[in-house]
């Protein structure tokens, strides 16, 4: 273990390191420009716009996407099952270790075993679930430090909690990339066709360490109160654009402006040479990124362009 003037040593030394080598920006390989007629125009507010924007200092053509945080080509949940009885139509979906779990009464019912720890209960003596179902406990729960009052709870924050929220995407229109790939911990990661979020991993510790649930719905995504309806997992419910030569169809765009493709090829192959960022190049796409699988909790990695801007309005 390293004590704490070795920790700040390696972190100084790291950040000088990073100022003595600036990223890079260049073209590489074939360049896809973002094709605006792929989105569903029906959750835009507004007409796609160019504007020339300053990107970490470059002057960069952009699209201006404005689009709501609900989705229009799924319905949103369920989530929650309220009773051990329900099946998995009344829940979504959980994760763990690379798999996925249907949520239904009876995953509830042996949370303890399947997370070692007798702390978990989430039911009653009734067999009812604890579940955020108001305003109030969404609140409570849907947060880092979750209150005691909803801990051991099922977490579900419902779209109608909330107004429609809203979110602009400032996104390259020929995406360039860059030397060095950059995280998007605080910020979305792209968007799908349908304009809802691909969103950064869902903070599972702190759910797990609350003894809280915060399921994804079939469709990969749950609401959070600051920022909507958005995706942690594709799980083949969004619009997607067929490739001729079989490869992964596309689902959405990266926040650089790079295509984000599905996991899986028409054989059900994934790609076996993507690098740190879930990305690799082709002739015919040039660099691309490709989604995780649905229980990995990560759709893409990071990113490896000229990163976009992503503004929320609530």
């Amino acid at each position: 273990m390293y004590n704490k003037k070795q920790l700040i040593f390696l972190v100084t030394v790291s950040y000088l390191l990073l100022a003595c080598n600036p990223v890079e920006y260049k073209q590489k390989g074939k360049v896809v420009k973002v094709d605006p007629s792929h989105f569903i125009t029906d959750n835009l507010l507004a007409e796609i716009e160019e504007k020339v924007v300053k990107l970490d200092g470059i002057e960069t053509d952009c699209y201006v996407i404005k689009s709501r945080s609900r989705a229009v080509e799924h319905p949103m949940g369920p989530w929650c099952p309220t009773h051990l009885s329900d099946g998995a139509d009344k829940g979504g979906i959980w994760f763990k270790d690379g798999k996925v779990y249907d949520v239904t009464g009876e995953f509830i019912a042996h949370l303890d075993k399947f997370y070692n720890d007798e702390e978990w209960k989430l039911y009653r003596e009734d067999s009812s679930i604890n579940v955020t179902n108001t305003l109030e406990g969404c609140l409570g729960a849907a947060k880092p430090n979750v209150e005691k009052a909803y801990q051991n709870h099922c977490v579900e924050c419902l779209p109608e909690y909330f107004e429609d929220q809203s979110t602009t995407f400032i996104i390259p229109i020929s995406p360039v990339y860059a030397s060095r790939p950059s995280s998007s911990r605080h910020k979305a990661l792209g968007l799908a066709f349908n304009g809802v979020k691909f969103d950064p991993p869902a903070p599972e510790n702190a759910i797990l360490s609350a003894h809280t649930l915060a399921p994804l719905d079939d469709h990969g995504g749950h609401v959070n109160p600051h920022g909507g309806y958005h995706y942690h997992a594709v799980t083949g419910s969004i619009k997607e654009i067929k490739q001729e030569d079989g490869h992964a169809p596309m689902i959405g765009y990266a926040l650089d402006g790079f295509g984000i493709y599905a996991e899986l090829d028409e054989e059900g192959k994934p790609s076996e040479d993507l690098d740190e960022c879930g990305g690799h190049f082709d002739e015919l796409r040039g660099y691309h990124y490709h989604a995780g699988p649905a229980g990995g909790n990560q759709i893409i990695k990071c990113l490896h362009g000229l990163v976009g801007e992503q503004i929320s309005k609530e």
